[in-house]
């Protein structure tokens, strides 16, 4: 369980960043609120410890009547996303209901972060775009069989194609998982969080940010 509290956010896009000594560091702006603690998950109720958080707003006519007056009840506007981040039951005694989560009270500037997002979708491909595969001979005697994908068949012993088999399908719009990337600025006016790296997914596209569950360990000397 990550032990950590995050944020959900949008991209907003790529940037750089001048340092003093002139270097210059490549970032990825995510607009991280206003994040709404919607819900608290309990053991004892639930099974699990828990928080709800709601991102962005939804128009009156798109909201389903029960969502609408779960968010009446909380007197706050009807949320885009919705989404559980699983935590520490002492962690989640720090939060209320209600409450506005603020990046520089989630993040630091040097922390490290994972951040998980759906990429982009190039919808139905073949076998050299989708897997990298090098394809046919480009010469005479191959006759359109250039970006085929080879055999899949196993002889008549087991007689049917194996499963995880590399063939042509959808590519992208899958969710990924980016490990460790570093949090270079919070600005909590513009509610703006600035990572070093590349984030998964397209622009205005919904992302979670968490701290890094798999940081690497310092090199003993």
């Amino acid at each position: 369980m990550n032990t950590n509290i995050g944020l959900v956010g949008k991209k907003l896009g790529n940037t750089q960043l001048f340092n003093e000594d002139g270097t210059v560091t490549r970032v990825t702006a995510i607009q991280v609120g206003p994040c709404i603690v919607l819900a608290k998950r309990t053991e004892e109720k639930d099974g699990y410890t828990a928080l709800v958080l709601g991102f962005g707003t939804k128009r009156e006519k798109l909201v389903a009547k029960p969502q609408a007056g779960f968010f009446k009840k909380l007197g706050v506007p009807a949320n885009r996303t919705i989404k559980e981040l699983r935590v520490s039951a002492e962690l989640s005694e720090k939060y209320t209901v209600g409450q506005v989560l603020k990046p520089s009270e989630v993040f630091t500037v040097g922390q490290k972060v994972d951040v998980s997002g759906k990429t982009r979708g190039r919808g139905f491909t073949g076998v050299m775009a989708r897997w990298n595969f090098s394809g046919f001979p480009m010469t005479h005697g191959t006759h359109e069989y250039r970006r085929h994908g080879g055999s899949i068949g196993t002889n008549m012993t087991p007689g049917r194609t194996l499963p995880n088999v590399k063939m042509p399908g959808q590519y992208g719009n899958e969710l990924v998982t980016i490990l460790n990337l570093k949090v270079a600025r919070v600005m909590d006016e513009e509610q703006i969080v600035l990572l070093e790296g590349a984030v998964p997914g397209a622009k205005n596209g919904i992302v979670t940010v968490r701290g890094a569950v798999k940081q690497r360990q310092a090199a003993q000397a």
